[in-house]
């Protein structure tokens, strides 16, 4: 019954999230211009300008981790190696 419970209330979460997201979107439908360097432009409705930038955002920060995630496996695997195998323990 728990389990139930806890899964209506993500579902519902994730509809009141959509909804709220979906009613920012609607609102925020005129378009902005995004100058650049050069004299260059861009003119996109608002929303789609903040979901671009987001984007962008968490891209570059996966990027960003990524080096010292690749580092820690190597670490780990070097350190799993050096230990061997693991020690089987009895029962008696």
């Amino acid at each position: 019954m728990i389990r139930l419970a806890g899964w209506v209330l993500k579902i519902l979460a994730v509809v009141i999230l959509f909804l709220a997201l979906l009613g920012f979107a609607i609102k925020n439908t005129v378009p902005v211009v995004v100058s650049y360097y050069f004299g260059t432009h861009w003119q996109a409705p608002l929303v789609v300008v903040i979901l671009v930038v987001f984007a962008v955002g968490a891209a570059s920060g996966i990027l960003a981790m990524s080096g010292h995630l690749l580092r820690q496996r190597r670490e780990l695997t070097r350190l799993r190696r050096q230990a061997g195998p693991p020690a089987v323990e009895e029962a008696g």
